[in-house]
């Protein structure tokens, strides 16, 4: 059976999913594993109203429904705890049943913000899963990528890189690397690699990403990553080609005054300032800063604007033009 990306779908054959995320380049909470349990919808009754087809009497008479308290995500935990234990205990730590009650309360634990106990759930369900199913079974795969996420968001990339290096290898071999999923592990290796410093390598995969994705925007969101990653390794020139044709490209499909354009067009203004080219980090700024005051009706534009204004000053300081950044400050 092909998966899905996690995010993207259950794997309905095994009652798995693959946790959650967030964002293109940074990780949140994982999403609930589990199938919801719906409590029954409670209509109250007012007292003395006519129900139909009931006798007058008893109608007077009719309880009234207490409303069902909601669950807390402390109550869910400690259900999916004690399930996990009662399996454990009945079908032992390698029976299918436990593997998926383990992965779902690590699941759990991550979307409480409790990174160290969702690691040790997800390692030992991994090690589980490795010994029953095999290497690049279904289950395995997403267990190792629940794994690998819940690194991210405990601040371990060098742990997260190992298993997406896994993850990036089998999904090449089963289906190529043009492939959504595999483009996918590969754009979380090279984020990953970004954060341990292992920076020629991250550039690699950002480069071999944005060639096999078919999508518009995750081409624009690596080749984002990437300008960081050149940054970071001293490649400003580089950096700077990245961020002109993601600018180009959303003026074309948003407009200049888009807030995701200013964004990028701000990014492009501060590279050239971090390359040394002042002139060119004036005139890009001063464009951005036009551009955001006549599109300032968005909150978030606004509070852009006077980062760009800032950094506009600073530009015009860097190149001697004191005078105009005195007149922004």
């Amino acid at each position: 059976m092909r998966l899905l990306s996690f995010w993207r779908a259950l794997l309905r054959e095994t009652g798995l999913t693959r946790a959650g995320r967030a964002g293109s380049a940074e990780v949140a909470a994982p999403a609930e594993n589990l199938v919801q349990e719906r409590e029954p919808a409670l209509v109250p009754v007012p007292t003395g109203a006519p129900v139909p087809g009931a006798p007058a009497e008893e109608t007077a008479a009719a309880p009234v429904p207490s409303p069902v308290p909601v669950p807390t995500a402390g109550m869910r935990a400690s259900s999916l705890e004690r399930t996990l234990q009662s399996l454990v205990e009945r079908l032992g730590t390698e029976h299918p049943d436990t593997i998926t009650a383990r992965n779902n309360l690590a699941t759990k634990y991550a979307q409480m913000g409790r990174r160290q106990a969702a690691v040790q759930q997800f390692e030992l369900a991994l090690e589980e899963a490795r010994a029953v199913f095999g290497e690049e079974h279904p289950r395995t795969e997403i267990i190792r990528e629940n794994l690998a996420w819940a690194y991210e968001d405990a601040e371990r990339p060098e742990d997260a890189a190992a298993q997406w290096e896994i993850l990036l290898r089998e999904r090449e071999g089963q289906f190529g690397s043009a492939d959504e999923d595999t483009v996918e592990a590969r754009t979380r290796l090279a984020l990953c690699y970004r954060r341990c410093g292992r920076l020629d390598a991250a550039i690699a995969h950002y480069q071999r990403a944005v060639e096999d994705t078919r999508s518009t925007e995750q081409r624009d969101d690596l080749r984002l990553g990437l300008s960081v990653a050149q940054s970071l390794a001293g490649r400003h020139d580089d950096a700077i080609g990245q961020l002109r044709m993601v600018l180009a490209g959303r003026r074309r499909r948003m407009g200049k005054g888009h807030l995701d354009t200013l964004k990028v067009h701000h990014r492009l203004g501060r590279a050239y300032t971090q390359a040394g080219r002042g002139e060119e980090a004036v005139e890009t700024l001063r464009d951005a800063y036009r551009t955001a005051l006549g599109s300032s009706g968005d909150p978030e534009v606004r509070r852009l604007t006077l980062r760009l204004r800032r950094d506009l000053a600073g530009a015009y300081n860097a190149v001697g033009r004191h005078r105009e950044a005195n007149a922004l400050l």
